[in-house]
């Protein structure tokens, strides 16, 4: 069995009743009582509502709660109210709570110097309020505006209260001038909202508003503190050019589309967040006036040119981070958070946010780094050319940097392996650019066996040449050396070598080829296993050629020296004296070997093995204890790099 509908209830003021049917509606017109009579507005005589609208003046205050009104009884209304100067409705306090207004309400230009009641009301068709005046405060909550409504250039002396309202179309406060307070908290937007230009004296109470569509806050200006708090944004906000003057608060605001502050100015904000966007959060052309704390959880933050007058702590998640010519007058931190964000005891909502949690810093471009901290972000593609500075560029916690491609790979017929290092954003685009590799589809990751290509690939105009990723690799090997991690700056001074073998306009021929020997030899003195590799195959090539054309055949015979008598002169001859000579027989044998392995390993540590060598051997034993030894030098200083404290 159904539940019956409750028994609707009467209103506490004398109302008109009528329509009342015992069975259906046993209230009927709720329209409280004109001054003098039993009924509403809307259900005098035409005789008694002439009467009434006749007599009234302009600044009268009027009483015509829940009082149905058509488009021509409002405006006969209005028109009686009327101010014979300024030709504009006067009204002093006005009570329209809970009326109903079936056609067009228009309440352009009307002056209320009372206070504005219309909690409750409904308006079913399109509402206008533009360049009304309200002296004292302005009540809606509660209203529902079921078509478009206006309000630009309205003004509101006391305090606006707009809470609980549903507005269902179109909300337009562009250039309106809130000079007390402006409550709107549990507000609902269902189509855009507009408040560019919009001037808020006073406290802005958006807590806990839903905006269905583009809520609008373009070159608005707040004096006194802002609040959005668990704000749901299901459209794009924008809040470009918008000034903020006074304290601004996005607790757990949420964004469906993008959040776009673009070139908006917080002069004295400290916090901004936590917020939770699905879309953009752009800051470009923003500036922070004071010490401030960003939280956010984005798919992306764009800070172009964004001006820090003071310190920041920039607390990001799930985001990429585009610093691109950012202004730092004061040290600035961006930081990946490591949990999500909180207001109160309750976590922002990542549901709808996808990827890695933590943050990639995309481009530092045109950024002075001396003021710049980035830690635990990710800087694989993150673009350094431009910068100034980034010696003093400061990576803390855990800093991860695309590393080269993995795997074999063939240049003409050679096959050829990639150092497993990291490499800067710069040299994987020139790398992919010189290979002519095909650029990856927007937004798709590169695969590990491939260069990650820039975003003007294959455009070498716009590709930075390895003159230009030598000084970024040096920049950012003395930050990490002055901040004594001489281990970490290895991989660097890896890629500045690599681009200098590879520069044909900055450095000299003679100097490439010592670099490719470098290479070739050690990994720059950086591959211990490399050098380790050739001291092994140059002692056993010195092993073989020892056997082969070193090692005499046989040792010569010995020098006797003795007296003669009965003299007693001395005599001294050699006996069976020879040079020595290259075998006939078998060279190769387990003798020799151990002689030649003897002699290779003295020429490891500069020593002279004393052994007896052909003329040929000789030359094998120094050009031996000129190469190995190096060789082995190199070895130590590749592990010693990689171990230093």
């Amino acid at each position: 069995m159904s539940t019956p509908p409750p028994e609707p209830t009467a209103p506490s003021w004398p109302y008109c009743a009528h329509g009342a049917n015992p069975a259906a509606d046993p209230v009927g017109c709720r329209g409280i009582h004109v001054p003098g009579h039993t009924a509403c507005l809307a259900h005098l005589t035409d005789t008694d509502r002439n009467a009434y609208l006749a007599g009234l003046t302009p600044g009268a205050d009027i009483d015509h709660r829940s009082t149905p009104f058509t488009e021509d009884l409002l405006d006969r209304l209005l028109t009686a109210l009327a101010d014979p100067i300024t030709t504009h409705p006067h009204l002093g306090h006005a009570r329209f709570d809970a009326a109903q207004f079936t056609g067009d309400a228009s309440f352009n230009e009307v002056q209320f110097t009372g206070t504005a009641w219309f909690v409750g009301a409904r308006f079913t068709h399109a509402a206008r309020f533009s360049r009304a005046r309200f002296a004292h405060a302005a009540r809606f909550g509660g209203a529902r505006f079921s078509d478009d409504v206006w309000f630009n250039e309205a003004q509101f002396t006391g305090v606006a209260w707009f809470d609980h309202v549903q507005f269902n179309g179109e909300a337009r406060y562009n250039q309106a001038q809130f000079t007390s307070n402006a409550r709107f908290p549990w507000a609902q937007f269902t189509s855009s909202a507009q408040f560019a230009s919009a001037q808020f004296t006073g406290t802005a109470l958006f807590a806990e508003v839903q905006f269905s569509d583009t809520a609008n806050f373009s070159k608005a200006q707040f004096t006194g503190t802002a609040a959005f708090d668990v704000v749901e944004f299901t459209g794009n906000a924008r809040f470009k050019g918008a000034q903020f003057t006074g304290d601004v608060r996005f607790n757990g605001a949420e964004f469906t589309g993008d959040a776009r502050f673009d070139d908006a100015q917080f002069l004295m904000a400290s916090w901004l967040g936590p917020i939770a966007c699905v879309g953009t959060v752009d800051l470009s052309g923003a500036v922070f006036g004071a010490p401030v704390t960003l939280e956010i959880a984005a798919r992306q933050v764009s800070c172009l040119r964004t001006r820090w007058e003071s310190t920041a702590t920039v607390r990001v998640r799930r985001a990429s981070v585009d610093l691109g010519y950012a202004v730092l007058a004061a040290p600035v931190a961006v930081t990946a958070h490591p949990a999500p964000f909180t207001t109160g005891d309750t976590a922002v909502d990542e549901s709808l946010l996808t990827g890695p949690a933590g943050a990639q810093v995309t481009s530092v471009q045109g950024v002075d780094a001396a003021h710049l901290v980035l830690t635990d972000t990710d800087l694989s593609d993150c673009l350094f050319y431009g910068a100034f500075h980034l010696d003093q560029l400061r990576l803390e916690g855990r800093t991860t940097i695309a590393p080269t491609p993995i795997g074999w790979h063939r240049r003409g017929i050679i096959p050829l392996r990639w150092t497993r290092r990291r490499a800067l954003a710069e040299e994987h685009h020139w790398r992919a650019q010189s290979a002519g590799q095909p650029a990856l589809p927007a937004g798709a990751e590169p695969p590990a066996d491939r260069w990650r290509t820039g975003p003007h690939h294959p455009n070498p105009a716009h590709t930075p040449d390895p003159d230009d990723v030598v000084a970024l690799y040096r920049q950012i090997r003395k930050a990490f050396e002055d901040s004594k991690n001489e281990p970490g700056a290895a991989d660097f001074y890896y890629g500045e070598c690599e681009m200098r073998r590879h520069d044909r306009t900055g450095t000299p021929k003679t100097e490439r080829g010592l670099l490719w020997a470098y290479w070739l030899l050690s990994g720059y003195g950086l591959r211990a296993a490399r050098a380790l590799g050739w001291l092994a195959a140059a002692m056993l090539v010195t092993i073989v050629l020892l056997m082969a054309f070193g090692l005499p055949a046989s040792s010569p015979k010995q020098e006797a020296t003795g007296i003669v008598p009965p003299g007693g002169g001395t005599i001294s001859f050699t006996i069976d004296k020879q040079d020595p000579k290259n075998p006939t027989a078998d060279r190769f044998t387990g003798k020799r070997f151990d002689k030649a392995l003897s002699i290779t390993l003295n020429s490891v540590v500069f020593r002279s093995s004393g052994q007896d060598l052909t003329t040929v051997g000789s030359y094998i034993e120094m050009t031996s204890r000129l190469l190995e030894p190096a060789l082995l030098a190199l070895a130590v200083l590749a592990i010693r790099g990689r171990v230093k404290r």
